[in-house]
């Protein structure tokens, strides 16, 4: 989806990319800004330092021999390559001596260091500009005179200096140009210039297609979002495999929509079973009313048929709230306590309530539980668990070949504890079916003799979830197990 620009400022990504090239660059100006001040002031106080140098070697040279020795000296060390700026001028400001031949005017009337830096002319560089105008006057060198660079408009060079009072009122400077100090801060200058502009061009580059690249992902996201939300809940957000923030989160909410799809599946189950297995106790509950509404029937016959149907209602009663409890603990949510539960003490308690239900349909009831095996939980839940499943391993237990037999055993196994009822009728040979058994309102009995709702089983499973565990219908041979597996209780 191309953007404009407008559009591209309006999103956080750029406008925070934005900020930081604005700080950024305002960062490294201020950095170019005192760098170059900097190497200004290094190289300011490096010329004064070799200016005092050469002031003490002449003040030496003074008191060795007085003016004559120090003309001498001045004179030598004016011819050197590349020599300091010396002047001796007597107390007119007439020049006597030195490499000097015109000055900016005013420079040596105060005594110190110049203030600013100044224009001057060396010696010869005025002769030979004069030579190539055809000029053949000579005046003689002053100064301050006019024929100097601001007088004459020449381009001249630029230095510091500091000027001396000799004791016979003549003056001397002592100077250094700034030449190469200002040709090496112009260095500094372009290059930490040229690596602003680069590193601002490498920002706005990295901006451009580092955040073109972020609108990209956030503009996938955006349509996968609105298929998602015009009904295709099959839809997910996409998942590069950077493992980026955008990856963290689009998992998270493809977790989410994974989670949703699986509810709105779920109740779509439920509202299909509802209408296909509660069809046939609301038709058995209004044919009976109808039947004993028809004809003349005696005060016990109107008896049979409201306790039937009062029968019926508690069975349809039992049913929604079965539905209610699954859909609850499926969506997370129970307003049930839990807490420390000895799964020993409620297998004991669940046999003892079944052995009276077993030996009336001639199973044998058998019971493995050690001392003691505590997990966190909620009792109710759990024994209600245990109850269906017990009552289910009764029911289809009756027709084995070999004596009936119903076996509940509690054991630990590494870091669970298996809670496993085990009978020897027929079972559930086929994998899908075991792995169907668990659904709501599922029966595999195909003649339907048996009572029940088909929705024992996935109670059981959803209480595991809740728990965290998981129910395991595992082949017996003959028979089935049904296994819950509970994590260990964590002790602090």
């Amino acid at each position: 989806m191309a953007l404009s620009l407008p559009a591209i400022m309006k999103t956080t990504a750029a406008r925070l990319s934005a900020l930081y090239l604005l700080l950024f660059a305002l960062c490294a100006v201020l950095l170019v800004l005192y760098m170059t001040s900097l190497s200004a002031r290094m190289l300011t106080a490096q010329t004064q330092e070799t200016i005092n140098d050469e002031v003490l070697g002449l003040a030496r040279a003074y008191q060795r021999g007085g003016l004559p020795v120090l003309v001498r000296v001045v004179e030598a060390r004016s011819r050197q390559p590349g020599a300091n700026l010396y002047l001796i001028a007597d107390a007119n400001g007439q020049i006597l001596t030195g490499n000097v031949q015109s000055l900016e005017p005013g420079v040596i009337e105060t005594e110190g260091w110049t203030t600013e830096p100044f224009s001057y002319r060396r010696f010869g560089e005025g002769e030979l500009d004069r030579l190539r105008s055809g000029a053949t006057d000579q005046p003689t060198p002053q100064a301050g005179d006019g024929n100097n660079p601001q007088s004459t408009g020449e381009k001249g060079h630029n230095a510091i200096a500091l000027v001396l009072r000799l004791p016979n009122q003549m003056i001397m400077l002592v100077g250094r140009d700034l030449g190469e100090p200002e040709r090496f801060r112009a260095v500094i200058s372009r290059a930490l210039t040229l690596a602003l502009g680069m590193m601002g061009l490498g920002g706005i580059l990295i901006w451009f297609f580092v955040g073109r690249a972020a609108l990209k992902r956030i503009d996938s996201v955006s349509d996968a979002s609105r298929r998602i939300m015009g009904g295709d809940l099959s839809g997910r957000l996409p998942v590069t495999g950077a493992g980026d923030e955008f990856d963290r989160l689009s998992e998270n909410l493809n977790t989410m929509l994974a989670r949703i799809a699986m509810l709105n599946e779920g109740l779509k189950q439920v509202s299909d079973n509802i209408a296909h297995d509660l069809k046939t106790p609301l038709t058995r509950l209004r044919n009976r009313a109808e039947a004993t509404l028809a004809g003349r029937h005696k005060t016990e016959d109107y008896r049979q048929a409201l306790e039937g149907t009062i029968a019926e209602s508690d069975q349809l009663i039992k049913t929604f709230n079965a539905i209610l409890m699954i859909s609850r603990l499926e969506a997370g949510y129970s307003s049930e306590q839990t807490g420390p539960v000895d799964l020993a003490a409620t297998v004991s308690d669940v046999v003892e309530l079944y052995e009276p239900v077993a030996e009336e349909a001639g199973v044998a009831l058998e019971t493995t539980a050690p001392e003691a095996l505590t997990i966190n939980g909620n009792r109710e839940l759990i024994g209600q668990a245990l109850s269906n499943i017990v009552d289910n391993a009764i029911k289809y237990s009756t027709d084995a070949a070999e004596t009936p037999k119903v076996r509940v055993a509690l054991e630990r196994v590494g870091n669970e504890i298996k809670l496993a009822v085990t009978d020897n009728g027929h079972g559930i040979p086929d994998n899908a079916d075991r792995a169907r058994a668990t659904e709501r309102f599922v029966r595999l009995e195909k003649s339907r003799s048996q009572p029940g709702s088909g929705l024992g089983l996935s109670l059981a499973k959803a209480i595991m979830t809740f728990h965290n565990g998981r129910l395991d219908l595992l082949p017996a041979n003959p028979g089935l197990s049904v296994v819950m597996s509970f994590p260990l209780r964590e002790t602090h």
